[in-house]
């Protein structure tokens, strides 16, 4: 049995396909069955509007083969919507520089009481430090903070920066920081017992840091207080870090008082 092709147009009828063209901004036409030509400023859903030079404009429907472009017929279509591009971000929330390489270091530096503290830092922080060439050091605790101070002789062009935790009116570490005193020295600090609790609950997945009573150690209570194996605080912030994507994550009492030690020590 034949087919047959339902298309019964004569062959010498049939015309040739043409292309598709996009109807970007500026592209100059003609179209066909008027003869006006001009540039594109507009395409719509069906329609495009033409600009002559002299200024007229002229709105004509999206139809085949409907313009000439450079004397050959093609079919104009509406451009892919684009979405508006925005400069990218680092995790800080600062405009990325890309391609930008690391400054080399400055000789100030920016100490934080702990490698958690680091390793937070670092992790929301760590392409604006690179850029600004400023490096983050860890202290084991700050009881021996104004021996280290005058250890590292904090001057005009190597300003220091200290993050302490649980800085707060009448604690330890409030009264070892007022021992440090330099122009060249700032000391500030969050008033969490620990970074822990400087992510907020949300990100974590929880509904609010657990108290622990005094006397305890904080991170196992922690731990202990949300089912989380209590002999492993190093799995338990590892975890915490895992939830930590940008700034938004960090509670605003923390996210100051680093852009505040940043500031200081790249301040000309």
């Amino acid at each position: 049995m034949r087919s047959y092709n339902p298309d019964l147009t004569p062959p010498w009828k049939k015309q040739a396909p043409v292309p598709e063209v996009p109807a970007e901004r500026d592209l100059v036409v003609e179209e066909v069955t008027t003869g006006f030509c001009g540039a594109v400023i507009r395409c719509e859903a069906g329609t495009v509007t033409l600009e002559d030079r002299f200024g007229k404009h002229r709105v004509f429907p999206l139809e085949p083969r409907g313009f000439l472009l450079e004397g050959k017929a093609v079919t104009l279509v509406r451009p892919p919507a684009t979405a508006p591009s925005r400069p990218a971000r680092t995790a800080s929330g600062s405009i990325a520089v890309p391609g930008a390489r690391a400054r080399v270091a400055r000789p100030g530096r920016i100490y934080v009481e702990g490698r958690h503290d680091a390793e937070l830092v670092e992790r929301v922080w760590g392409d604006d430090l690179r850029i600004e060439g400023v490096v983050v050091e860890y202290l084991e605790g700050v009881d021996d903070l104004p021996e280290i101070v005058d250890a590292f002789g904090p001057g005009p062009d190597a300003r220091l920066g200290v993050l302490v935790d649980h800085l707060v009116p009448g604690s330890k570490e409030a009264r070892i920081a007022a021992r440090v005193t330099s122009p060249h020295v700032l000391v500030v600090g969050h008033p969490y017992i620990d970074v822990w609790e400087a992510v907020k609950p949300s990100s974590v997945g929880i509904p609010a840091w657990p108290a622990v009573p005094r006397g305890q150690d904080w991170k196992t209570g922690v731990c202990r207080a949300l089912g989380w194996p209590a002999d492993n605080t190093g799995a338990a912030w590892r975890h915490i870090l895992s939830k930590v994507h940008s700034y938004k994550d960090l509670e605003p009492a923390l996210l100051g008082r680093v852009e505040e030690l940043i500031d200081f020590v790249t301040a000309p």
